[in-house]
């Protein structure tokens, strides 16, 4: 698909009619004065880089536990990475480029210690009590966790960047009340009804932007990472044409290039031909729909931002050749299985005694609770871990821990 180059935005400050308006913005749920110098879109991404769940991203990873060596993703890299995508989409689109950013930005606040291994073995703790999913965990500590702000828990984000966070990969539900990937996490749906997020409509373009950039950055870094530690090789990239096409462009113009910097070659123009791809459709579907304004795309029955069946059909291949060579090799598999142990263990060495949980500001409360109420405590508290605090905490308290080297 070809791109057309005399719609896109360069910095030019043109907003498309369809772009979210940060000054029509539906509000917060605690209303606040404006501030005179920023815009509420703006100020959301600023609440949300001084965080302490943003600044825990740097020692939470992504595929590679962090004794694996300084130079892999973390959960902190990988969103920085996702906020540049997501920020050159927008601004491509002419839509908003902060709530762009700010989705992106908080997108990972939610994930567990250990990547997903610590999100499973959380899910499988708490089942009895509603589980885990860390799109309800990112909500949860936006709006009841961080206790920064003298008037209200959270940081009381616009109606938007909610959206955003809870939306950004598609409806919920549908107009029947019926969840689409099965039920809602109980969390969204409490949060709902202090301030609907409307679960059957798609999300704003800008938190669109923002969920494709997720793709686009984390299969690039992963292949990155992954020929970085020698579970992936150039040949087995070989069996993908779209990457064995860009391995041929780089050796035909730079022959003889040392292995790393072809593989960052490599990477820029994977990164380059997808964002291109998304834009391309998102300009036909665009031409299409012909939406005069934010509403127009929420009530559209499909994606706007997305890839065209021949780079999702890569994007697929992309994440097979990823889950068979490195997400499910016998050395990731050992140290997952490690991984997982710590957070199991720690979960009930916390449910049996909760004053375990240092600096834990719900401890002095939670004896009055019950039993889902104080499960759900201690799954805050074991999500909002570092993969470094895990391990100390699970020394602290167990004659073993595994290793995760």
């Amino acid at each position: 698909m070809s791109i057309d180059t005399r719609n896109l935005g360069f910095g030019s400050g043109e907003r498309a009619v369809y772009a979210a308006d940060p000054w029509a913005s539906r509000g917060r749920l605690v209303p606040e004065a404006s501030s005179l110098t920023r815009s509420e879109f703006q100020r959301d991404r600023d609440r949300i880089v001084h965080t302490t769940a943003f600044r825990r991203l740097k020692h939470k990873t992504q595929v590679f536990i962090g004794v694996d060596g300084d130079h892999y993703r973390t959960r902190l890299t990988h969103t920085i990475e996702v906020a540049q995508i997501a920020r050159a989409l927008a601004r491509a689109l002419k839509i908003d480029e902060d709530l762009a950013e700010g989705v992106a930005l908080v997108h990972d606040f939610g994930h567990t210690p250990f990547g997903h291994t610590g999100e499973d073995a959380l899910d499988e703790m708490l089942l009895p009590y509603g589980g885990f999913d860390h799109n309800a965990q990112s909500l949860r500590i936006v709006t009841k966790l961080e206790r920064r702000y003298a008037e209200f828990d959270g940081i009381n984000l616009t109606w938007e960047s909610l959206e955003g966070l809870v939306k950004h990969n598609g409806p919920l539900m549908d107009k029947a009340g019926i969840g689409l990937k099965g039920p809602v996490p109980q969390p969204i749906l409490d949060y709902c009804e202090l301030n609907d997020l409307e679960l059957d409509s798609y999300a704003s373009l800008e938190a669109q932007v923002a969920a494709i950039a997720d793709d686009i950055a984390y299969n690039t870094h992963d292949i990155d990472d992954g020929l970085r530690s020698g579970y992936l090789t150039f040949e087995m990239l070989e069996d993908i044409p779209f990457l064995a096409s860009m391995m041929a462009e780089v050796r035909a113009k730079y022959p003889g290039l040392e292995a790393s910097r072809f593989a960052n070659e490599i990477m820029r123009r994977q990164i380059t031909h997808m964002v291109e791809d998304v834009i391309s459709v998102a300009q036909a579907r665009l031409a299409a729909l012909k939406p005069q304004n934010a509403r127009d795309i929420r009530a559209a029955d499909q994606m706007i931002a997305t890839f065209s069946p021949d780079m999702a059909a890569t994007d697929r291949a992309i994440k097979k050749l990823l889950f068979s060579r490195i997400y499910r090799h016998p050395d990731i598999m050992r140290i997952r299985a490690g991984a997982a142990q710590i957070v199991v263990d720690l979960f009930g060495a916390y449910m049996a005694d909760p004053t375990q949980m240092q600096s834990h500001y719900w401890v002095s409360h939670i004896a009055g609770l019950g039993e889902a109420a104080k499960a759900r405590h201690v799954g805050d508290y074991l999500a909002g871990m570092t993969d470094t605090y895990a391990v100390k905490a699970h020394r602290r308290l167990f004659d073993r821990t595994p290793e995760l080297g």
